[in-house]
């Protein structure tokens, strides 16, 4: 991974070698595992649930989109899915919901690090 890609991906929120450690060392695994992101379902299944106040959907797919976050290291989307989940366990739906143009600018641009690699 050169020194443009790695600071693409920092820029975007990305801690390389923290994910690096996650995956051994290997750059060739983690790129793969990089490069599944923009595909996941997860973040418009969120978007799609909070619109149409699925709840117990809205719960599911932000915490799911935690976990993969924090898998690869994408700290602005962890630590934004985390709250927002703790904001829906504790009722507050549009907190939660307000949450969502922060969340959609931070996937954005994490999506928009990730194409880079090519």
């Amino acid at each position: 991974m050169d020194d443009r890609i790695r600071a693409g991906l920092a820029a975007a929120g990305i801690d390389v070698d923290e994910a690096l450690e996650r995956f051994m060392g290997s750059e060739a695994m983690l790129t793969r595992f990089l490069k599944k992101f923009p595909a996941d379902p997860g973040f418009s299944a969120l978007a799609a649930a909070l619109a149409a106040g699925d709840q117990e959907g809205a719960v599911n797919a932000a915490h799911t989109l935690k976990g993969l976050c924090g898998n690869l290291s994408i700290k602005p989307l962890f630590t934004g899915f985390d709250r927002q989940v703790a904001l829906m366990r504790a009722g507050d739906w549009a907190a939660a919901a307000a949450m969502m143009p922060q969340l959609t600018e931070d996937y954005n641009r994490t999506v928009e690090a990730i194409l880079a690699l090519g």
